[in-house]
């Protein structure tokens, strides 16, 4: 027999473009079927917590499209994951925050405005450090950059539990060259020793700037009466409403 199971077609906040052309994403929207039991196994599978995976696990059973997710950009990853959770159980988020529980519509959710102008197919980005003049190409990073950058911080706190270097082992998989040169070694080594605070933070913002990806955030109003546009808590309860 043959069952019939909906699916529903999502927009990719980078509508495809930093993809290489003939890449599936780069149409810029992926197929998504709707959750069934079988993925309410997947969220309870305790190896897959403990793993810190159980969410692209959830996320890869859910998409129809086929491609790597190793290519997927984080602000991609996050518009499906809002549209998994939305197509699953709903709109309506309840979460805590500063002590309260509050509710979230996540239909709301709306991608985050830029005025870049991407080029087709590239996803490089040319940037001039303001304190040291030194000009550098960065890259969004992808799944299969967080993972490593996982990989990497995990191996460094078995050496040294109070040295993370959190901050500087995510710029050294962002940036792809510094003067020219593309050595993986000198742009370590560049990060590590000639990297001014101010440069990276600088260009962190720009990083975020030229980011497509969802504007995750809802309006709290604080005791005071002040309202003010805060990051959605995502907690336990996202995918798992009756915990």
């Amino acid at each position: 027999m043959e069952f019939n199971l909906p699916t529903e077609t999502i927009e990719l906040p980078s509508k495809g473009l930093l993809y290489p052309e003939g890449h599936p994403l780069a149409s810029g929207t992926v197929e998504m079927k709707y959750m069934t039991a079988k993925e309410e196994d997947i969220l309870t599978n305790q190896n897959y917590i403990q793993k810190g995976v159980v969410i692209d696990r959830l996320l890869k059973s859910l998409l129809v499209t086929e491609f790597d997710y190793n290519d997927l950009l984080a602000g991609d990853k996050n518009a499906i994951m809002i549209a998994a959770r939305i197509l699953s159980y709903g709109k309506d988020y309840k979460a805590y925050f500063n002590g309260e529980q509050v509710e979230i519509d996540l239909s709301l959710v709306d991608m985050k405005p830029h005025n870049v102008e991407y080029v087709r197919g590239q996803n490089e980005f040319t940037f001039k450090l303001p304190a040291s003049g030194n000009e550098i190409t960065f890259k969004l990073l992808t799944h299969a950059d967080e993972t490593a950058i996982d990989q990497e911080i995990k191996g460094l706190q078995k050496i040294n539990k109070e040295n993370i270097a959190e901050v500087t082992t995510r710029l050294k998989y962002m940036i792809t060259s510094v003067n020219g040169t593309r050595e993986r070694a000198d742009i370590r080594k560049f990060v590590d020793n000639y990297l001014l605070a101010k440069d990276a933070r600088a260009l962190r913002e720009e990083y975020t700037r030229v980011s497509p990806d969802l504007n995750l955030k809802f309006e709290y109003t604080f005791p005071n009466g002040d309202q003010e546009d805060v990051d959605i808590p995502i907690g336990v309860t996202f995918f798992w409403p009756d915990a």
